[in-house]
């Protein structure tokens, strides 16, 4: 049985939450937060305790943390635990700073203590079977990826400023879908970005609709679409197209229900947003995350990927500002 301390009690940290309280092989003890009260509920909700992130770290009763918290304090928080001899699930990104997040990777390289990032969007039953059928072969050789991820509104602006921006916050877990469905990093970052949902965005210096093309060393083709508002729910879609065939796997809907009359076909929304949408994902990630610790699983997302992945967000931060394709080493 893992002993598992939470950091950060927050919505995601809630989510987090259920899934180690409702797996047969972890428990959650502890949990800590800058809101002391925030962490007091959740950890009397199942049974944990509520104390300091340092008080955590510091015990060694405790096997395993998952780290919740603020982006920017993501980093520190990774080299702590490992540190401690704490195995590590860490929300994305790795940090604000690529370089920072490098320094990370080279400060928990021959530790030896697994630290996985939360890239939960590789667990989605419907992405993880496209991946299956791409390992498979069962449509030749991948030549054109797009992904289409619309959030159904903004972010407060108050979020922007922090968050580090579209690439950094949204369009990441569309790269690191990218490298996991490709099975390799591009050569070039091409983006092009605009604030035309909301112009307050466009003032804190961020963007909410942006286009990224994907270039890689062999003539393949990626291709991503962000927006902050879709009004119609939260657009989630993914197709690639091989050399023997294509895969997609479309919206998850609020019901499965259609209808059709003389007037036309009709059916449900996309389910509103990461919440309802990913929910599965989340728990068979926590399970991913325990198989890695208890039965020696591979790891299925590094801390590797997790940098891999913010390199081509601040590649697509700095082609977007520039006009001009960005190479990456």
């Amino acid at each position: 049985m893992l002993k598992i301390g939470l950091l950060g009690a927050g919505r995601i940290g809630r989510v987090h939450a259920i899934n180690i309280a409702n797996h047969a092989r972890s428990q959650l003890v502890a949990v800590s937060d800058v809101n002391e009260d925030a962490a007091r509920s959740l950890a009397d909700a199942y049974g944990a305790k509520a104390v300091s992130s340092e008080a955590i770290l510091a015990d060694a009763s405790i096997d395993a943390v998952l780290i919740a918290t603020s982006t920017d304090t993501h980093s520190d928080l990774i080299e702590k635990a490992t540190a401690a001899g704490k195995a590590v699930l860490c929300e994305k990104p790795v940090d604000l700073s690529l370089e920072r997040a490098q320094r990370c990777l080279n400060s928990v390289h021959g530790t030896g203590v697994p630290v996985m990032i939360g890239f939960n969007r590789r667990f989605d039953p419907n992405f993880s079977a496209i991946k299956a059928s791409i390992t498979a072969g069962e449509i030749g050789k991948p030549e054109l990826l797009s992904i289409t991820s619309f959030d159904p509104a903004p972010p407060p602006v108050a979020y922007v400023k922090v968050s580090g921006g579209l690439f950094r916050d949204m369009m990441i877990h569309d790269f690191d879908m990218a490298n996991f469905l490709m099975g390799d990093a591009p050569k070039t970052v091409h983006a092009a970005g605009t604030s035309i949902v909301d112009p307050e965005i466009g003032k804190a210096g961020d963007v909410d609709t942006a286009v990224v093309t994907l270039t890689y060393a062999d003539g393949r083709i990626a291709v991503i679409k962000n927006s902050r508002r879709a009004v119609y729910g939260y657009d989630q879609r993914v197709e690639v197209l091989g050399s023997e065939g294509l895969l997609s796997a479309g919206n998850v809907l609020e019901n499965t229900v259609s209808k059709a009359t003389k007037q036309g076909v009709t059916s449900a929304k996309p389910e509103f947003f990461f919440l309802e949408r990913y929910m599965r994902a989340y728990a068979a990630e926590w399970n991913a995350f325990v198989a890695t610790i208890l039965d020696g699983a591979a790891n299925p997302v590094s801390l590797k990927d997790g940098v891999a992945a913010l390199a081509l967000a601040e590649a697509a931060t700095q082609s977007a500002k520039s006009g001009q394709a960005v190479s990456l080493a």
